[in-house]
């Protein structure tokens, strides 16, 4: 299990890169330090990818000492210390966002979901946001304007541009049957906003898993598998908590959890069987 403050996923790329340069000329984190003059342990935090990105001079006596000669590397390793280091818009919520999540669902390629309880934060209407982020009792009004404004930046990142995710979604049916006990007026907007994204946008895939299925392989809860195109990027699965979430990047762990996912992707409605189901609960 990974800890809370995982790294960003460029800082992960760059860690990766200057682990992986630094063991193919065969040295030690230590030689390295020691022939770079550097004190203990900023070459770690490098290599870990948490606490320190190298600034420029820094990334440049790092590969004079690896051997790194073709521009070609230099300059992709230099953008790559850049993104490391650049501000994210999710930074600007980080009074109400607290565990990183947002930058490993943005670069992620193929996201695949199951919600049990609630609606997902990437298929939400501002009012029902809202209404979730109150139902936590935890936030003030101020903090769930704040988280309100946040995900609905977040849908349009994610999904809201042509090179958009893969995104399947199942969602249990007793998240309906909860979204459908909800005041008329925002339960109805809720499950309109739920059949137009699934018809309109061709990248996600929103099924239905009935109640009537029984038990099924996603009883620990809400799970969220992210995977990514470059190879650099292992898949990573993220379990929601009431607080901070739990990261696991184990490949047998990530493997575990994908069967769980396809276990309910195979118990669920079809396509357009749940977009019916779904319209069938609109009172008006």
């Amino acid at each position: 299990m990974a800890p809370p403050n995982q790294p960003s996923i460029e800082r992960r790329r760059l860690a990766a890169e200057l682990r992986n340069l630094r063991e193919g000329i065969g040295i030690t984190v230590e030689e390295a330090r020691a022939a770079l003059g550097w004190s203990s342990g900023r070459l770690n935090h490098m290599e870990g990818g948490r606490h320190s990105v190298p600034d420029a001079s820094g990334l440049r006596a790092l590969l004079d000492l690896y051997g790194v000669t073709s521009a070609t590397q230099r300059e992709a390793l230099e953008a790559l210390r850049k993104e490391a280091k650049a501000r994210p818009w999710w930074r600007d919520f980080e009074d109400v966002l607290t565990d990183g999540f947002l930058g490993w669902e943005a670069r992620a390629r193929r996201i695949f979901a199951f919600h049990p309880i609630v609606v997902p934060g990437l298929l939400q209407t501002p009012e029902y946001a809202a209404a979730s982020a109150r139902a936590s009792l935890a936030r003030t009004e101020d903090e769930i304007e704040r988280i309100v404004t946040a995900r609905m930046k977040r849908q349009d990142t994610v999904l809201g541009h042509p090179d958009a995710p893969e995104f399947r979604c199942v969602l249990d049916e007793a998240a309906l049957l909860r979204l459908a006990a909800m005041p008329a007026p925002l339960a109805n907007g809720q499950l309109r906003h739920l059949v137009d994204v699934a018809t309109a946008v061709n990248t996600v895939s929103l099924l239905v898993l009935p109640i009537a299925v029984g038990l099924h392989g996603c009883l620990h809860g809400s799970t969220v598998l992210l995977e990514y195109d470059d190879e650099r990027d292992p898949p990573i699965v993220y379990l929601e908590t009431r607080g901070r979430g739990t990261y696991v990047t184990g490949p047998a762990q990530v493997a575990d959890y994908r069967l769980a996912l396809d276990d309910v992707t195979a118990d669920a409605l079809s396509k357009s069987a749940s977009i019916d189901l779904i319209k069938s609960m609109i009172t008006e």
